[in-house]
């Protein structure tokens, strides 16, 4: 993560810079719950329901019965319908499109509330200097989320009955990927003092932090693939602690991406590891005493860790129903965060200043 930009006197205003980490807590909210429609989105298999790309005309929903039966129609010509859902009525249909238009629709005004404010800062000047292009970036990456969503959809429009997973897994990494570099942001202008962090503990709280992103984007795959609906036990895999088939792909690193069983023992063994990595850091961040707010967040995300891991299993066990399904997704984004915030507290670092 970027260090915060120079904190001269004008700069730490704390009246200038309330509403900027208000705004900017904001819109990390929203992309939290972007995640979660994502997933729901996912796990209904609603994403191909619109095959068309269109960022101005698609804010509006189909208002009449030719428009739904034309929207409808664009649907049955691809291979999803053709091959899974041959029977599937306009009522069927309607449910599946509804969670695909909300999942746009979001992310559409998710661009307005980052966007509109952001001008505003700029112009009243409340916003400068490194902050003015660290948000002028955010935005970039944005935009282009939102063409690496339309790329995903469209992996599943031709030759797929779904989306790539591996566009999939792009489409998920960027989305945290903003939603880290917007929380780290904010929590930079927040007016807690911060020490230098020791080395140790810079290096655990690195390692936690690539753990998750790690254990996240496998989990993509197991989504993308829909391995957590096979070898519902835990901890065995059909009786064996290695499932039969892990490495029939090849080249070996296939199996990673494209073998199921690779897939789900994969993600089921990082995130038990991880946990492990996490665990370590919230000892050793009470260890250190580096005060009552990072000793409060690691607290937290002990907790959110441990739990994280259990509705894991469970979800395992029901072989991922909706409900399970987007709550462990909406766990990692809230692990994730209380990660990134108990590193920021612990300190920044004396080579950097992160």
């Amino acid at each position: 993560m970027s260090s915060s930009f120079v904190p001269t006197t004008v700069d730490r205003d704390p009246d200038r810079l309330r509403w900027v980490r208000v705004w900017l807590w904001t819109c990390a909210a929203m992309i939290f719950a972007m995640v979660v429609i994502g997933g729901i989105t996912r796990l209904t298999e609603s994403g191909l329901s619109i095959t068309e790309w269109r960022p101005v005309t698609g804010i509006l929903p189909p208002l009449n019965d030719a428009a739904w039966q034309a929207e409808f129609a664009k649907y049955q010509r691809i291979p999803e319908f053709r091959e899974k859902n041959a029977t599937m009525t306009l009522a069927e249909f309607k449910m599946i499109f509804w969670w695909e238009f909300v999942h746009r629709l979001w992310g559409r005004l998710i661009g307005v509330v980052f966007a509109v404010p952001m001008a505003w800062f700029l112009v009243s000047g409340r916003a400068r200097g490194a902050l003015a292009w660290k948000l002028g970036g955010l935005l970039a990456l944005g935009g282009l989320q939102g063409a690496v969503g339309w790329w995903m959809v469209a992996s599943g429009l031709v030759d797929r009955t779904d989306v790539s997973p591996y566009r999939l897994a792009a489409h998920l990494g960027l989305a945290l990927v903003i939603f880290a570099l917007i929380a780290w942001l904010a929590l930079d202008l927040e007016e807690h003092p911060r020490a230098e962090r020791p080395p140790r503990l810079a290096r655990l709280g690195q390692l936690a932090l690539a753990g998750l992103a790690v254990t996240i984007l496998a989990g993509a795959f197991v989504a993308g693939t829909d391995a957590g609906r096979i070898y519902n036990t835990f901890p065995m895999m059909d009786g064996r602690f290695v499932p039969a088939g892990y490495g029939d792909l090849s080249p070996w690193w296939l199996n990673a991406f494209e073998n199921v069983a690779a897939i789900q023992f994969n993600h089921r063994w990082l995130a038990v590891t991880t946990a492990l990595v996490v665990l370590a850091f919230v000892g050793a961040v009470h260890a250190a005493r580096r005060g009552a707010r990072a000793t409060r967040l690691a607290s937290w995300l002990g907790a959110a860790v441990l739990g994280q891991v259990a509705l894991g299993i469970l979800a395992l066990l029901y072989a991922v129903p909706v409900s399970l399904g987007a709550l462990h997704q909406a766990g990692a984004v809230v692990v994730l965060t209380l990660a990134l915030a108990t590193h920021h507290a612990t300190g920044r670092s004396a080579r950097t200043g992160r």
